[in-house]
């Protein structure tokens, strides 16, 4: 009769403890699944970080020669401007001369 009883206990405790086996690799998968998505999501992160850096690269390179190109202008401009002052000065200077006559 004691042997009947520890038979039913220790199959009662082999039927739990493999039950709770599974429910064990149930969890480790589940917690696998979730360290893969989260690993799918960094790289997914990193590949979007490293796009926006290049963008980001490429909007200061365009900036950069941007402001260039507004350098070189502004040097023309002050050049066409000086030699309008010039030709003013000598215009008016003649003008005086033709006055005074």
């Amino acid at each position: 009769m004691m042997i009947k009883n520890v038979l039913k206990v220790s199959a009662a405790v082999l039927i739990l403890g493999l039950a709770s086996g599974c429910a064990s690799t149930d969890a480790i998968e589940a917690a696998q699944a979730t360290a893969d998505a989260a690993a799918r999501d960094a790289a997914a992160a990193k590949s979007a970080a490293e796009a926006s850096r290049a963008s980001a690269d490429s909007a200061a390179q365009a900036a950069r020669s941007a402001q260039s190109t507004a350098d070189q202008a502004l040097s023309a401009a002050t050049e066409a401007q000086s030699c309008c002052d010039a030709n003013r000065d000598r215009m008016e200077k003649m003008f005086q001369k033709s006055m005074s006559k």
